[in-house]
């Protein structure tokens, strides 16, 4: 991003600062088998998202945070098919037993932890997340996850529809492309979220 642009961002008065209150949760959106694999839907660095959020999943886990998981899961029949489905066809093969569509071993959830299956790029969009991180009292959500500029951006944008303050932990997301990857972090950073690696976003957290 060129300097003049950030200027342009910041004289309009986008960017500010956000305050990140307590009760925290972390939403980690669609790191399954096929996102991990270059052959079907990874690639980038998606595989350095996969080894950071592993950190950070064990750093909400310490805490107590509510953990919410996401897979895209369409009927062995593709009884479901979407528009989405329409523009990208493969994803069809992301069935409920298909190897590609389990999360990755290294995150596998544990007892507590909701897992979302979903159609549409959003983890909210037609799904209970929503109701049920209101039910747990959550105001910031930590977003890891893939890919940047797909359904970790949709998943953003609804958190902050229904309320929540978006946390998006930059080193703990990743895309198949990196320009997409980086435009989508500051779009994000200047519209919707607060962006930031985990290092620091645990940091701004311990001190609230």
């Amino acid at each position: 991003m060129m300097s003049n642009d950030l200027e342009s961002y910041q004289r309009q008065g986008f960017g500010a600062d956000m305050p990140l209150p307590a009760p925290y949760a972390l939403l980690i959106v669609d790191l399954v088998e096929g996102f991990a694999d270059s052959e079907i839907f990874g690639g980038g660095n998606i595989p350095q998202a996969i080894a950071q959020t592993e950190h950070l999943l064990a750093h909400a886990r310490s805490q107590g945070w509510p953990v919410a998981h996401s897979r895209i899961v369409f009927a062995d029949d593709g009884a479901d098919a979407n528009v989405f489905s329409l523009k990208v066809p493969s994803m069809l093969t992301l069935t409920e037993h298909a190897p590609r569509s389990a999360i990755v071993a290294q995150l596998t959830p544990v007892a507590g932890e909701l897992v979302v299956r979903k159609t549409l790029p959003s983890a909210f969009f037609g799904t209970d997340l929503a109701a049920w991180l209101t039910f747990k009292g959550v105001r910031t959500l930590l977003v890891a996850g893939a890919v940047t500029s797909g359904c970790v951006r949709a998943s953003v944008l609804d958190a902050l529809n229904h309320g929540f303050r978006p946390l998006v932990v930059s080193d703990c997301v990743g895309d198949r492309a990196l320009g997409p990857h980086h435009a989508n972090l500051f779009d994000m950073a200047q519209k919707y979220a607060v962006v930031t690696p985990m290092s620091e976003a645990l940091g701004l957290l311990s001190r609230n």
